[in-house]
């Protein structure tokens, strides 16, 4: 009975100061642009229908958080010469620590030099993250380039988040 009582309080206590933070918080809505280089590893991903993947590794820079580092992956569909990437993941860290959780999807088109591709139709969605952005939201577009012969590219998220701020 007194385990009950004692995890009751404890459940109260973090409930007050969860909400205290929010109190002291504002959520904003504002833009977000994330530029980086990466570099993608094709190959076997047995989580995808496909059975065939990338992992997708790099760093960026944001006016809004800074800079960052990435990793993440997406499934990848090859209906040559276009490719079809879905049910990408990315982890974003920030230098604070903190994370922001991105899916994405888009196609890879060739741009008739070599095995230089871009994104096309590419869209990515915030659906949260970690500390300042545990309830962070928001999307927009993904633009993007790969030389597909060496893994590297660059990546550009542009789009709106919303997450609660300090005051």
């Amino acid at each position: 009975m007194q385990n009950t009582i004692w995890r009751l309080m404890a459940g109260t206590a973090l409930s007050l100061v969860t909400l205290a933070s929010q109190a002291a918080s504002t959520y904003k809505t504002v833009p977000v642009e994330i530029t980086g280089v990466v570099k993608e590893t094709a190959g076997p991903a047995l989580r995808c229908p496909t059975k065939f993947g990338g992992t997708v590794t790099g760093y960026g820079d944001s006016e809004l958080i800074g800079r960052n580092v990435f990793v993440g992956g997406d499934c990848i569909k090859a209906s040559y010469p276009i490719f079809e990437s879905s049910r990408g993941q990315l982890i974003i860290l920030t230098t604070g620590g903190d994370q922001i959780f991105v899916t994405y999807s888009g196609q890879m088109v060739p741009t008739g030099d070599g095995a230089n591709y871009v994104c096309s139709g590419g869209t990515f969605q915030i659906v949260g993250g970690t500390a300042l952005y545990k309830n962070a939201s928001g999307g927009g577009t993904l633009d993007c380039a790969e030389d597909l012969a060496t893994g590297l590219g660059t990546l550009k998220l542009t789009g709106r988040i919303s997450y609660f701020a300090p005051r």
